[in-house]
């Protein structure tokens, strides 16, 4: 069984989609937020459910859709823990397991690109994001690199894999998709044959220029993808309030602050709909007595019919409804095929997590359970 290899030309990133055959569980590794449309579609094309996005390392040259992904497909965010994508649901350590279906990815601690990069073991697979390349290897010269700690993450720890494993990079600059340890071991021009000294001394006069796009990507990446422009305010999302009001919106009722909704359904006013994944409600946690229909359509698809019906049967005639999500993505979304079915639907605005990096958008917000508004932790 091979991987789904896509490729993003801007960066020449590759991306990967593993899935199992029988229950269609899937993770991605590394994926771009300018090919979110085309990821989407590749899941739709195979029918598989997203339980995991999962970064090799914090990256320079593009920046990740792991949140977007997270919010249009349910999955959850995994990341190494050395490199502090403080956002990511799981950080890797070396020898984490994650699961997909019957199918498992092992991680592996590949320091020397950056401090925390991983590398990942399927099968006969290894998927080695910047550590090593095909007959070259990534950069060392920022980031908390170490071309000491790169080498020895090439020689003792990939490098004892079986000769037979499938070397899947990160990149390629030459359209070359694959390789193998054996070939990497013979003819890796920069670490084949080399000693550490000789390795040391190749990536010290490299004298590379910075990504280009390093400045914007970086922190970014360290938020799972999320973009903060000049003032800091989020460039994902459903946007936030200056006060606990309703805000206009386009498409639904309004945007509404989460204390205010919080009002208006424990007055009865409203119903609260959580359109959550039942697996994001059990690892973040939960508010009780809100009604849980999850949110499953994604750009492109087909109107969800039981999406729908269970809307329908949640609501009374006469009262709002208000729905949530992780950050304000997919409730927007939500509240939007509402008004179109007749009700009066607001987004609550950042969610029930709130801004990623755990702050208030201006000052002001912060997400549902940031207020100390009901839930519950499973």
């Amino acid at each position: 069984m091979q991987p789904i290899q896509l490729f993003d030309v801007s960066s020449s990133t590759y991306t990967y989609v593993l899935f199992d055959e029988t229950t269609r569980d899937a993770l991605i590794i590394d994926p771009v937020d300018e090919q979110l449309e085309r990821d989407l579609a590749t899941l739709r094309q195979y029918g598989l459910k997203l339980l995991w996005t999962v970064e090799t390392h914090a990256h320079a040259d593009h920046i990740t859709s792991a949140a977007q992904l997270a919010e249009h497909a349910g999955a959850r965010t995994a990341a190494p823990s050395g490199c502090g994508i403080t956002t990511a649901a799981k950080q890797l350590v070396h020898g984490d397991v994650l699961n997909f279906g019957k199918e498992s990815l092992r991680t592996l601690h590949t320091p020397g690109h950056t401090a925390g990069s991983m590398s990942f073991v399927w099968r006969e697979h290894v998927f080695t994001g910047d550590t090593l390349l095909i007959g070259g290897c990534g950069r060392t010269d920022f980031q908390s690199g170490s071309a000491t700690a790169l080498y020895d993450s090439i020689t003792q720890v990939l490098f004892a894999l079986p000769d037979t494993t499938t070397v899947w990079p990160g990149h390629d600059y030459q359209g070359r998709t694959h390789s193998s340890i054996a070939g990497e071991k013979s003819g890796n021009a920069r670490v084949a044959g080399k000693t550490r000294e000789e390795f040391i001394a190749i990536m010290d006069a490299l004298n590379l220029p910075p990504p280009k796009r390093i400045d914007e990507a970086v922190p970014a990446n360290l938020h799972s993808g999320i973009r903060h422009d000049a003032h800091g305010e989020p460039q994902c999302g459903a946007g936030a309030a200056q006060q606990p009001q309703v805000q206009a919106a386009q498409g639904y009722a309004g945007d509404v602050a989460p204390q205010l909704a919080c009002a208006w359904w424990q007055s009865g006013d409203a119903v609260l709909v959580d359109v959550r994944s039942d697996a994001e409600r059990e690892w973040v946690g939960f508010i009780p007595d809100a009604v849980p229909i999850a949110w499953k359509q994604w750009p492109g698809m087909a109107m969800n019919a039981d999406f729908d019906q269970a809307l329908k049967a949640a609501v009374p005639a006469g009262k709002k409804v208000v729905m949530l999500c992780r950050s304000g993505v997919r409730s927007i979304a939500a509240a939007r095929r509402a008004t179109e079915l007749g009700l009066e639907a607001y987004n609550v605005l950042e969610g029930f997590e709130g801004n990623p990096d755990g702050s208030a958008h201006r000052g002001q917000l912060g997400g549902w359970r940031k207020h100390g508004l009901p839930w519950r932790q499973n």
